[in-house]
């Protein structure tokens, strides 16, 4: 992956020796079904292992190769899934059944531990928002606890949906995710004549002048071969559907917005504000276009994308990720503006009460998602060293 315009470097980071701290095994000792001399078994490896590593040594070769994993430190990460707040988070540690916790110094109070199988694939919760996504990420790719070059990231959450592009519960790979709070704003009381919106681009002067990238997140380019992979492995995935949700997208005049939920690919909008409405949907569809000369489609709207592609990408910098190894995936858990002849506070009002939204989106995340990383984890010896050919 890399910043538009600007391409994101790696090189191997070597291993580093750190003591884990794990909270233990959970599946293996407390597994219905377990008894007797299997579960003493289990136990006995289980002691062995953490003896291994009180005693700061390393595992026999005899040990079972998932034992040996997990006593490694730092413990090789194959997959990293990356969540916003604890809905996202939820239907992830129940598809995969994590068996070792690292807390890791930094993480918010609420989630202050990364949850890994046995298999390398691990879960993280972030907060919500650009600063809690950054400082999240920040800590977890400067933590000596997890080795990460040549870890896959899936950056997951729920999010708004432009109707012209897909529906509620729809999967949406993107290829780019533009900041859209990186702008001027002038009141819309007040605006010059001919102007659509208020916001325009720092130190420009006017709405179709593309400014410069002085910030250097404004816009990021995913990297279009994990992309393909993702999109061919994930558009037959059964998506749920609810049927409020149903009930509801008929309002709509789009032929996206009434069908099915579906995986898509298309990009995104990050800002820290909340934000619908038909004026503010259309600015959102002529920004992303502006600020990428045209190459993306505006599709879902979120808060954290850019931050944390921004940690990511300082932490590729610095030889501790790969960048071509970053997805992003979002799902519609509400509409980006009402129906026609329907008011825009009304619209929100109606929306937070379809009780089946914000499941159904959260749980199609996994659904999307998952094809993508059982085949990374399914042939490891064929993704280890990049994105294979198709």
């Amino acid at each position: 992956m890399s910043q538009f315009g600007h391409t994101a470097t790696s090189r191997p980071l070597g291993a580093q020796p750190a003591m884990a701290m794990l909270r233990g095994s959970r599946n293996r000792m407390h597994a219905p079904g377990c008894g007797g001399l299997r579960c003493r078994h289990a136990a006995a490896r289980i002691g062995w292992v953490l003896f291994i590593l009180s005693a700061g040594i390393h595992a026999c070769p005899a040990m079972a190769a998932d034992e040996a994993a997990v006593s490694a430190v730092p413990f090789a990460v194959r997959v990293m899934i990356v969540n916003m707040f604890e809905l996202e988070a939820a239907p992830w540690r129940a598809a995969l059944r994590p068996d070792v916790d690292f807390t890791v110094p930094g993480l918010p109070g609420g989630d202050s531990q990364v949850h890994c199988t046995r298999r390398g694939v691990c879960q993280m919760t972030t907060g919500m928002g650009h600063a809690n996504a950054a400082a999240s990420m920040m800590a977890v790719l400067y933590s000596s606890l997890l080795e990460l070059h040549r870890a896959y990231f899936i950056v997951a959450g729920i999010g708004g949906i432009d109707p012209r592009r897909g529906t509620l519960g729809s999967a949406a790979w993107a290829r780019y995710a533009v900041d859209g709070g990186l702008a001027h704003e002038i009141d819309a009381r007040e605006l010059p004549e001919g102007w659509h919106d208020g916001y325009f681009g720092i130190y420009t002067d006017a709405p179709d002048r593309i400014p410069k990238f002085d910030y250097q997140t404004e816009v990021f380019q995913l990297d279009e071969g994990l992309l393909r992979r993702a999109m061919s492995l994930s558009r037959q995935a059964a998506l749920e559907d609810g049927a409020d949700l149903q009930a509801y997208r008929r309002r709509y005049h789009e032929r996206a917005a009434r069908q099915p939920p579906a995986v898509i690919q298309c990009d995104t909008l990050s800002g820290d504000t909340w934000w619908s409405g038909r004026r503010l949907g259309e600015h959102a569809r002529r920004w992303t276009r502006l600020l990428t000369h045209g190459a993306a489609t505006y599709c879902t709207t979120q808060q954290e994308d850019n931050a944390t592609l921004n940690a990511l990408s300082r932490a590729a910098q610095s030889g501790l990720i790969d960048m071509r190894r970053v997805a992003l995936l979002r799902t519609g858990a509400d509409f980006d503006r009402p129906y026609a002849h329907q008011g825009v506070f009304e619209s929100m009002r109606a929306q937070r009460a379809l009780a089946g939204a914000v499941p159904v989106a959260t749980h199609n995340l996994v659904r999307a998602a998952m094809p993508l990383i059982e085949e990374i984890t399914g042939r490891w010896d064929e993704w280890a060293d990049g994105v294979p050919a198709d």
